[in-house]
């Protein structure tokens, strides 16, 4: 059912609490998602967004119990990934000639999705539509996170639509920030971060400096996914400056696979050297065939440093260590140090490998590694835990 947020503005989106995972399997979403639509009635009538495909003809028939869809003027469409368009085709199915606000990248997304000739208007940062009362205006936000996104600013209200830029994927029907637990918006906002935006954390900034610059008076942030910024709405610009400025906690991540419990034995001695010489650094470790890669690559992303460790299988690193050092390529860390580790039985060849893909990932390596032969006994262990202290040192 429509929330109203403002006077004029209602949110007509879709509360997703079945979401577990998003983008395929890419992104794990524990606490679901929300697709969010608004609404806003002035002079003249705008809609912003749509929901994700499956919920298409739902969405429709809700926003007819709010408005007759005759009435709407304006379609805009800040961004044209499915979980923002799905409903697009069905809506326009019921108001063919309303024209569509996008970039000019938004419209060749849209029409390599839907094929469709629809009424497409292409706008540019600083273009803007009267509504009456209100004016929206227009700012391209080129690969936040995909090259057609950009946001609408309407005035009168003070609204930032950020759509995919401070959002999070958090069911919740309170829909406001001040009426939910902080701390797990928090949480989730920084695996979306990490996850989705760090790659072009540069472009976050300036995005955000030039958005400072436009003194545009702000009271509210409406994002496409999760809660609603309306207590303190800069909290969150904030954070997205310190996450985009190559961000790091005083933690060590280790996240290792293991096969018969060899290298698990390794990163609980390298963590207990860790934590001898410098009792204030917080070590977690991650057995990644086990644990949820997204939270773990979190945990990555705001630490200074991170430990990689696996057996030698068929004279290469094991299937969950390979997935996880590939997304760690995609995210483009900054400023973080690395090292690997692991056990081996002949060919030993997992911690070169693992060393060649950190620095492919543009990771600092503090050393070459720590490989140790079959299942490490007390000598070997006393190793890895003096081995833990050096690299505690390093940092």
């Amino acid at each position: 059912m429509a929330k109203q947020i403002t006077k004029r503005v209602s949110w007509v989106g879709k509360v997703d609490w079945e979401l577990t995972t998003f983008h395929g399997d890419e992104l794990s979403t524990h606490r679901g998602s929300s697709y969010n639509s608004y609404l806003i009635r002035d002079q003249k009538v705008a809609l912003i967004d749509t929901v994700w495909l499956p919920y298409d003809r739902e969405f429709v028939n809700r926003l007819k119990q709010v408005i007759d869809l005759d009435k709407i003027d304006y379609v805009i469409m800040n961004h044209n990934e499915i979980d923002h368009s799905g409903a697009l085709p069905e809506l326009m199915r019921h108001i063919p000639d309303v024209p569509i606000y996008c970039t000019k990248k938004g419209e060749a997304i849209i029409r390599g999705h839907y094929h469709q000739d629809w009424n497409f208007v292409n706008v540019k940062t600083g273009d803007t539509l009267s509504l009456g009362d209100t004016t929206l205006t227009f700012i391209e936000a080129n690969m936040l996170h995909w090259p057609d996104t950009m946001f609408t600013y309407m005035s009168g209200d003070n609204i930032l639509f950020s759509n995919d830029g401070f959002g999070q994927h958090y069911a919740t029907e309170s829909l406001f920030n001040d009426s939910v637990c902080m701390h797990e918006v928090m949480q989730e906002a920084e695996k979306y971060y990490a996850n989705i935006l760090n790659t072009y954390s540069m472009m976050v900034t300036k995005k955000i400096q030039q958005i400072l610059a436009m003194n545009l008076p702000l009271d509210m942030i409406c994002p496409s996914h999760g809660v609603i910024w309306r207590d303190n709405p800069m909290q969150i610009v904030e954070k997205y400056l310190q996450w985009a400025d190559a961000y790091q906690e005083n933690q060590v991540t280790i996240a290792y696979d293991t096969m018969w419990q060899s290298t698990r034995l390794m990163a609980q001695a390298i963590a207990d050297g860790i934590r001898q010489e410098a009792p204030d650094v917080t070590v977690k470790l991650f057995n990644v065939a086990l644990e949820d890669k997204n939270d773990v690559l979190t945990e990555i992303f705001h630490s200074r440093a991170v430990l990689i460790g696996s057996p030698t299988i068929n004279y290469g690193y094991s299937f969950a260590i390979a997935g996880l050092l590939e997304m760690m390529k995609g995210l483009k860390l900054k400023k973080k140090k690395a090292a690997a580790f692991g056990s081996y039985g002949w060919s030993g060849d997992a911690v070169k490998q693992i060393n060649q893909h950190l620095t492919e990932a543009g990771l600092e390596l503090i050393n070459d590694g720590l490989m140790k032969l079959w299942v490490p006994d007390a000598d070997a262990l006393a190793e890895c835990t003096a081995y833990g202290r050096e690299l505690a040192k390093a940092l």
